[in-house]
């Protein structure tokens, strides 16, 4: 889709599979839209296309008001890259240049602010300052829209430095103020509002469309969450399709718990159904600072940001797994919310990892039915279990020997890892999946052919819920 006129033909048919991966804006309107805008189609001359929001929103054009462009699920390319734009995109997401600026972002990428500003600017036409930017306006829109937290409480929230920079960055991507936004969200649920949907109040949580494209095999990803859920930390309710994923989180200024519903909800437009959906979600926060790490994390453990038409029609072409995509089209690899689960069950197991909560997790304040502790950090773990295969493991995260952060060289994560006494190849192989997100995944001695490249994480999942791998 790097061709302008195919991408114009995508505008043009009002392609959703496409949503997130360009933007267009029209020059005549000032406006930059997803691909899937319901509204009249511009002419060609008047469009242009850019690779990112926050490159059309550094041109001077503003969001549509009818798409909502900045709700769209993210690029897939930033899972499947590891080059060092791609490891940024993936950490600008988890909030670390609003966290640590961008000389914590280059530092963790071992590289240059420079270096990192010039690749970035050249590949996306926005730096990283201006990437986050546009990661603040849709936090702020959504708190906005979805609560009554003060409006100066949300400037600070969505990580913006002061009120006054809040409220101009508003009102450039979005031609209105955060007042405005919030009255016109009020308008548009007045219908709403007598078949009981209201915005909610700070505690109550946070409600969220985790959107996604393409199809969404929600009931796969239900089943392994509820395989795996370790007790304390997160649990699984109800009956199948209609299912409820809890869990705790662990962010970078507080604590969370999130629910996350299996029912999957299809998207639609002006002229219907639009493909893909979304996730209904409610997140309740100790510091609403966290949000934007919060939801990333999430859309990591759903996998939320995949593209499934390209991993369905490479694997689909398979003569052993095509039978299996066309049964269960869209399924998706899950990742984690925090590295050093995945790290640890692949280690010591499931019921390790229960022992390991119930002994050194640290006990919520207030604790929400089956929800009771954090999953213990590596500086505790390492304390707590000096010796051993876990000791080394988790002295080596606590001391940061080993990175297992969304932009870490995936490749030097390994050799680290394999380096750790118990750290075989197929434990390392399982980090890879779902610590790193690594969709190209093939586990040791494993018959995976290079023709399931680079979709092999995906290929071992059709496997793996068919019933047909043997671990």
């Amino acid at each position: 889709m790097r061709d302008e006129d195919t991408r114009y033909e995508a505008v043009r048919s009002r392609d959703g599979r496409f949503d997130g991966v360009f933007f267009f804006a029209v020059e005549t309107t000032g406006i930059y839209c997803r691909p899937s805008c319901p509204a009249v189609t511009p002419k060609r001359h008047n469009v242009r296309f850019f690779p990112t929001a926050a490159a059309a929103q550094g041109s001077g054009f503003r969001a549509c008001r009818r798409c909502r462009p900045d709700a769209v699920p993210g690029s897939a390319e930033w899972n499947v890259r590891a080059d060092v734009v791609g490891r940024a995109m993936r950490l600008i997401a988890d909030g670390v240049v609003d966290r640590e600026g961008v000389a914590g972002l280059a530092a963790r990428l071992g590289y240059s602010a420079r270096q990192v500003q010039r690749q970035l600017t050249a590949e996306l036409g926005a730096g990283p300052v201006a990437l986050a930017r546009a990661q603040r306006a849709h936090t702020a829109r959504v708190l906005l829209q979805t609560t009554e937290l003060p409006v100066t409480e949300i400037a600070f929230a969505s990580g913006f430095a002061s009120v006054r920079q809040f409220n101009d960055t508003v009102r450039e991507v979005y031609a209105s103020t955060p007042t405005e936004l919030r009255a016109a969200a009020t308008r548009s649920r007045g219908g709403a509002r007598n078949r009981g949907a209201r915005r909610a109040h700070p505690g109550a949580g946070i409600p969220l469309r985790l959107a996604y494209r393409g199809p969404y095999q929600a009931a796969a990803v239900f089943d392994q969450l509820a395989e795996e859920a370790v007790t304390g930390v997160e649990e699984v309710s109800g009956a199948p399709g209609g299912r409820t994923y809890r869990r705790t989180l662990r962010l970078p200024y507080g604590t969370a718990i999130v629910a996350v519903e299996e029912r999957t909800r299809p998207a639609t437009t002006g002229t219907g159904t639009r493909p893909g959906g979304w996730l209904d979600a409610r997140l309740h926060l100790t510091d609403p600072r966290d949000l934007t790490t919060a939801v990333q994390r999430l859309r990591r453990l759903f996998d939320l940001d995949a593209d499934p038409y390209a991993v369905d029609e490479r694997l689909g072409a398979d003569a052993r797994l095509g039978p299996l995509v066309v049964a269960r089209p869209g399924l998706r690899s899950p990742g984690a919310v925090d590295p050093l689960e995945p790290a640890v069950r692949a280690l010591i197991g499931r019921e390790g990892a229960q022992e390991l909560v119930h002994r050194y997790g640290k006990l919520l304040d207030a604790p929400c039915d089956g929800l009771t502790h954090l999953f213990p950090e590596p500086a505790v773990l390492a304390e707590a279990e000096p010796g051993g295969p876990l000791g080394a493991l988790s002295a080596a995260l606590a001391d940061g020997t080993v990175r297992l952060d969304p932009g870490v060289d995936r490749d030097d994560a390994q050799e680290v890892l394999l380096a750790l006494p118990g750290m075989d190849p197929a434990a390392v192989a399982a980090v890879r999946v779902r610590a790193l997100g690594d969709p190209d995944v093939a586990p040791p001695g494993a018959e995976a052919p290079d023709d399931w490249r680079p979709w092999r994480s995906y290929a071992v999942q059709h496997l793996r819920v068919a019933g047909e791998w043997n671990r």
